[in-house]
């Protein structure tokens, strides 16, 4: 039986929106490559709306708003669909009290949120504003294109560091922070795709791009990518790059990342003027300004000339005594440019010392860390930067394969990266699964006149099934303690759901004289001291479900209280405090070892604003 394709142009727009919902982008795309008339009708604003709606990074009143920033529902719908990986929790070993990220949307844009460690405040967990600050964000360009800024704070300033979004995986597990090296046509053809060929992953290459594909085919192999270098080299180059493409925030520039909750109406309206003026203004930024550098040989045809003195770049990269020496031998001038495309300072110098330092008889001093041993495992710094004419920031969403103990991943401790934590999804078979927030003393959720400063803890609830047990895992992602009880990642209680506990709850009845009504109680085992710090130990106790879905856990010989409530986190940052970042790259990664709470241990750090506002 013929289906006559006619058919699907007689349908009104409306009735072919919803249609359309039980596509995917990619179908769509394909359907306007069959005729001119498809075309049209594929490419509609409400078969786009719908296909955007779908994605459920926002709301669908949210959509229409964010329209107002792209050319059109299909430009949003690609960035939406490049960026939804991020949307979630990412947390690092270090420090041990936590560090967690919270992904979240911002306006036209995602927005990483770190979660300061911190006590309860006197409103409660649900109430209580809770304190934040910006680690970075994605912002989307007109044509729906991705512009990736990390932020950070030096000496009482707060600057932006613009970069590209090297690649999302749909999948990806592991945030990476990195210098990529790669080559800059300057051509002046464009190897930009339309938005349908980017969105059913299908881009098409410039005649420029294939030659130049073609003609680094043999170079291929001399490509050194930025992981390979060693940790001191990958340090450097980010502290180097970073320093030189930093811009500082302008005052309209340092307004909200997100809007406050839909029910404060007169300020969400003002936020969103503010937002809509601070993207366009970062935008500029982008456009104008910073992100990539570049060899000043293979840029002869760039626009124009800015010139940075040759102690500027000696300041910022002062590796060692002899490397200063040598700088301070040279007589040229390392010339800068702007290019309007990618935007970025063109730095053409870096390579020319770094050829002129390995022939020094003294390069062993320089390049001390390169032994032969360690060459084997470590690529050459000087290796990784001829591999390329230009060299800017990039973020990188990969999935890598990590084994794990109990929810928790095992991180490499070497890596500039967050690591995603697995959210499960409340089912019916798994209803406790998900985000809780956690105190220590009864009654829950609110501090007590005598212990004002309650520890807040977040703890992510998982399952895990084993022969014949359906295993509840509370893992710790942050504790607010002043200096840390357990290891980040630890397992507060672990209880097995098919085994019901018979004992009795501490108490009858909360602050407000309520009767204690229990639901559920099940048998576990809490953590307790063990082996040290690395290796606590646990004790048995019971884990009781209340009727308006409070959880406790009771410890059998102290009679000790951990309480839970289910926490909605994006409406919690968008009440919260927002306080002042760190540096950036200990921003984005904090890799020292520490027990205590260093997000708040750095300079006007106790500044903070009562609203995102």
């Amino acid at each position: 039986m013929s289906c006559d394709p006619s058919l699907l142009l007689c349908l009104p727009d409306d009735l072919f929106g919803m249609v359309s919902r039980f596509l995917l982008p990619r179908d769509v795309c394909n359907l306007s490559l069959c005729c001119k008339s498809l075309h049209d009708v594929a490419s509609s604003e409400k078969v786009w709306l719908t296909q955007c709606d779908k994605v459920g990074v926002v709301p669908h009143v949210d959509l229409v708003e964010w329209r107002e920033g792209v050319s059109s529902y299909k430009a949003l719908c690609r960035f939406l669909l490049r960026v939804k990986p991020l949307l979630g929790i990412w947390v690092h070993q270090n420090p041990e009290l936590g560090n967690l990220v919270y992904v979240m949307p911002g306006f036209v844009s995602v927005v990483g949120c770190r979660i300061i460690p911190q006590e309860l405040g006197h409103l409660g967990i649900q109430d209580g504003p809770i304190q934040w600050s910006s680690v970075f964000e994605v912002i989307g360009d007109f044509d729906g294109s991705t512009m990736f800024f990390l932020h950070g704070r030096e000496e009482e300033t707060d600057y932006v560091h613009p970069g590209s979004v090297k690649y999302i995986d749909e999948s990806c597990n592991v945030l990476l922070l990195e210098i990529e090296a790669r080559e800059q046509d300057y051509g002046g053809s464009s190897s930009s795709s339309t938005n349908c060929e980017m969105i059913s992953g299908k881009a098409c290459r410039s005649n420029s791009e294939i030659s130049r594909l073609q003609r680094d085919c043999g170079n291929a192999e001399a490509t050194v990518p930025f992981s390979k270098l060693g940790f001191s080299d990958r340090r450097k180059l980010l502290e180097v790059t970073i320093g030189l493409i930093r811009q500082e925030v302008p005052g309209m520039a340092a307004g909200p990342l997100f809007p406050v909750v839909r029910d404060d109406c007169d300020n969400f309206q003002k936020d969103l003027v503010l937002l809509k003026e601070r993207r366009a203004i970062l935008c500029q930024m982008c456009s104008h300004g910073s992100g990539r550098i570049e060899n000043e040989e293979s840029s002869q045809g760039a626009e124009s000339a800015l010139q940075l003195e040759q102690d500027d770049i000696r300041k910022s990269c002062n590796w060692s005594k002899d490397l200063s020496d040598l700088l301070n031998k040279e007589n040229g001038h390392i010339q800068c440019t702007k290019k309007k495309s990618l935007g970025g300072y063109f730095w053409g110098g870096f390579k020319q010392i770094l050829r002129k330092s390995s022939s020094v008889n003294e390069s062993h001093a320089i390049f001390d860390k390169f032994t032969s041993r360690r060459e084997m495992k470590h690529a050459r710094l000087e290796d990784f930067l001829r591999s390329s004419n230009a060299i800017g920031l990039t973020l990188k969403a990969s999935t890598v394969k990590l084994s794990s103990y109990r929810a928790w991943p095992n991180m490499p401790d070497s890596w500039f990266a967050l690591f995603k934590m697995p959210l499960q999804v409340p089912s019916a078979d798994q209803i406790y699964a998900g985000l809780w927030g956690g105190t220590f003393g009864w009654p829950p959720g609110k501090p007590s006149e005598d212990k004002p400063g309650k520890a807040l803890f977040f703890v992510l609830l998982s399952y895990e099934e084993s022969q014949e047990q359906k295993l509840l895992i509370a893992t710790k992602i942050l504790e607010g303690t002043h200096y840390v009880l357990h290891p980040n990642g630890s397992a507060m209680f672990i209880v097995d759901i098919n085994d019901p506990s018979s004992d009795s709850f501490p108490w009858d009845s909360n602050r407000d004289t309520l009767s204690v009504d229990i639901k559920h109680a099940f048998k576990g085992e809490g953590i307790s001291n063990g082996y040290g710090f690395r290796y606590p130990g646990s004790k048995p106790g019971s884990l009781f479900v209340f009727e308006n879905g409070v959880l406790a856990f009771v410890w059998k010989d102290t009679r000790a209280v951990f309480t839970l409530q289910r926490l909605d986190l994006q409406e919690l940052l968008k009440k919260g405090e927002r306080v002042p970042s760190l540096p950036p790259i200990n921003n984005f990664s904090y890799l020292t070892k520490s027990y205590s709470n260093v997000f708040t241990g750095f300079p006007s750090a106790s500044t903070s604003s009562p609203s995102p506002r």
